[in-house]
């Protein structure tokens, strides 16, 4: 059964191995869980997803997978052996519980008038003293009221299952989503990883070597502190018309760039850049800088974010003349491509999602411009822009 599961999770896109299923194994013989769906849910989680971006995902695939298993019957007939349910269940129970059980005939009696009605009963039961239910006196069920009886589900007295991985409460932590104000931590998360260049600490080699000589051949390792915030960044973010509709996720990138980059600049533009950029955009028209200025200011050191739409006609990119706003003497494809040959890492992040990128040819022009490297703003899809940004051509 478990295999099954496996397999099923693999085709849902989630990243598990054997190890880990080794290791969801090794917890049940553990008896970690027993007889209970949400806790093995818990634990089923815990052993298998080593990054919470992929709840959601693993929700699905359990809700999937499991569906068709919610009576304590299916769990037993395909999860747990039936000789270690007996000798389990026997040995968590008390002498008075014992002496109940007993009174039904002995724990034989009770399974098998326990399987009987499982096959009797076609549906849910709520009340009662007869049936599988809850909120009754039958000696089956939950929530309710029996002194000699099996608890099936739940959690207690007068508590209720909750089938938490229907709930799907990390619906927002799947990296396929767009960022949002739920999941922008996890960007961070991304984002620190070439926002410190340095480990805590580095090896130091030739003071290594110079302090060893000096003991005569002891081993003296010296080691040297950590770089701080070495990465420079510098962004350039589209502003209006099609972009209004992203300006919220466009603030939070910003917001989340600024409390992490020691040396952040930026600049905005408009559809695609030429041969001006500015930093007011109430002054757009009245104070702006030239690119070649901001190509000789801010040096080779320095990682480069595009973010936009890239939603344009192609003229806009292709033509002299081509941009809306004013009369542009080369075309926004020769400026965007000074900015990709003076620079050894840029990246263009797009919020329109990718599985569009297809229908809008102004989006594969610029993609191609930027040699290939334009990501979805997702957090996978930023993932993937700053494994380049770090590497770099």
């Amino acid at each position: 059964m478990l295999i099954g599961f496996f397999l099923n999770l693999r085709r849902h896109k989630l990243p598990v191995s054997i190890t880990e299923l080794l290791s969801l194994l090794e917890a049940l013989q553990q008896h970690l869980v027993f007889a209970d769906m949400e806790a093995f849910y818990f634990l089923a989680r815990t052993c298998l997803v080593k990054d919470e971006k992929h709840f959601d995902k693993f929700d699905r695939a359990f809700e999937a997978y499991f569906k068709d298993l919610q009576t304590l019957d299916d769990i037993l007939e395909q999860l747990i052996p039936e000789d270690w349910l007996r000798s389990e269940f026997i040995r968590q129970l008390s002498e008075e519980e014992k002496a109940k059980i007993d009174s039904l005939g002995g724990l034989e009696k009770l399974l098998e008038e326990f399987q009987k009605r499982l096959q009797e009963q076609k549906k849910r039961h709520s009340g009662g003293n007869r049936w599988i239910g809850t909120g009754g006196t039958s000696p089956f069920g939950n929530s309710g009221y029996h002194p000699e009886g099996i608890r099936v589900g739940g959690s207690s007295r007068n508590r209720s299952a909750v089938k938490v991985w229907q709930k799907r409460q990390f619906r927002n932590l799947d990296d396929s989503v767009a960022l949002g104000t739920r999941n922008i931590q996890m960007a961070l998360r991304k984002l620190r990883k070439f926002a410190r260049a340095g480990a805590a600490e580095e090896l130091d080699l030739d003071g290594t070597i110079a302090s060893t000589a000096r003991n005569a051949g002891l081993l003296d390792i010296k080691m040297v502190p950590e770089r701080h915030n070495a990465v420079k960044v510098l962004i350039f973010f589209d502003v209006g018309g099609s972009m209004d509709m992203h300006v919220r996720v466009c603030e939070e990138l910003f917001s989340a760039c600024r409390s992490e980059f020691k040396h952040l600049e930026y600049f905005y533009f408009h559809n695609c850049v030429y041969e001006h950029v500015w930093k007011d955009n109430q002054r757009r028209y009245g104070e702006t800088t030239p690119l070649l200025e901001v190509l000789r200011t801010y040096g080779k050191d320095y990682k480069i974010i595009f973010v936009g739409d890239a939603s344009m006609a192609p003229y806009e990119i292709t033509s002299r003349y081509g941009s809306v706003e004013h009369m542009n003497e080369e075309p926004g494809a020769m400026w965007l491509q000074r900015v990709v040959d003076n620079y050894d890492s840029l990246v263009w992040l797009n919020p329109v999602d990718e599985a569009h990128w297809q229908y809008t040819s102004s989006i594969g022009l610029i993609e191609r411009l930027v040699g290939g490297h334009m990501y979805p703003m997702t957090l996978e899809g930023l993932d993937r822009a700053i494994a380049y940004l770090v590497k770099g051509r």
